[in-house]
C-alpha cells in the first residue's frame, strides 16, 4: 500500500519513509510510526509522520499493518 491516504496509515504501523534530504534520491528510511502530522485526507507526495525515533518525513509504503485494531 503506498502511504498517499491519511486513513491507511496509523500510529504503529511499520511504514518506509523519504527524509527531507533524501528527497533528490528518493533514499527510504524504515520505522514505526508515532504521530501522523498531514492534517488533509491525501497528499501526492505521501503522508507526513514522525516515527517513533524522531525522525520526519513522507510514507511512500506502508509495510506491515502490525500493531492496527483492524
Amino acid at each position: 500500500m503506498d502511504g498517499t491516504k491519511r486513513a491507511g496509515i496509523k500510529p504503529g504501523l511499520e511504514v518506509d519513509i523519504v527524509l527531507k534530504q533524501d528527497q533528490r534520491t528518493g533514499r527510504t528510511t524504515r520505522g514505526i510510526v508515532k504521530d501522523i502530522l498531514t492534517k488533509s485526507p491525501d497528499h501526492p507526495h505521501g503522508i507526513k509522520v514522525r516515527l517513533q525515533d524522531g525522525q520526519v518525513g513522507r510514507v511512500k509504503r506502508v509495510v506491515t499493518a502490525a500493531g492496527s485494531a483492524e
